[in-house]
């Protein structure tokens, strides 16, 4: 599938209290808000049912919006481009406010699910959350941004291919597990190899 798609699926999203069609920039930012990943212009269009043009065309709006191009000021994001895809970014300058804040907010302990998928990520790393997803055999979405939230673990790069985010611990983990480095982790990777063992979800 290209990029040269100009019509998609007709999208059934509309006002419930109108019975109108959604704007597509709404239903563009509502997209945008939940994905974890950047997402191609083919890949938007699906989601909002939409022809490719018109969601290039929205993008474009809300691009220059946010950076205060449109009628309002500037936001504290940005919709950024990244490997040919489109995602909500923090702007730069704002990445330590938002660490502190999520750090300050953070519960002091983690639930047993997070630190199965923390297990995996330190022995695994670089790890997608696919990957992790697959040996775990249960859905990580939220758990990850849970660990990328408490400052545990971090987004290093992203496939050029596949376009997914590859994640892998910090110093942070080292200093709360009293360790120097990940050679000082306890010699148990292999279990993980096939995702057979060791991590399996215990809800």
């Amino acid at each position: 599938m290209t990029d040269d798609i100009t019509d998609a699926a007709p999208s059934a999203s509309t006002d419930s209290a109108t019975g109108a069609e959604l704007p597509l920039t709404e239903k563009l930012e509502a997209i945008l808000l939940i994905i974890e990943e950047p997402h191609s212009l083919v890949s938007l269009a699906a989601a909002v049912g939409a022809p490719v043009p018109a969601v290039r065309q929205a993008i474009a709006t809300l691009v220059d919006e946010y950076d205060g191009r449109g009628k309002g000021p500037r936001r504290g994001f940005e919709l950024r481009e990244v490997g040919g895809g489109w995602r909500l970014y923090v702007r730069e300058e704002y990445d330590d406010l938002v660490a502190d804040f999520v750090g300050g907010q953070a519960p002091a302990r983690l639930s047993q699910a997070a630190l199965e998928t923390l297990a995996v990520i330190a022995y695994k790393q670089p790890v997608t959350r696919s990957q992790v997803a697959s040996i775990r055999a249960v859905n990580v979405d939220s758990v990850v941004r849970t660990l990328v939230g408490r400052g545990l673990i971090t987004e290093l790069f992203q496939d050029a291919e596949t376009g997914a985010i590859n994640y892998g611990t910090t110093d942070l983990l080292l200093q709360n597990l009293g360790i120097n480095s990940l050679d000082e982790l306890p010699p148990i990777s292999p279990l993980l190899d096939d995702g057979s063992e060791g991590f399996s979800e215990r809800a």
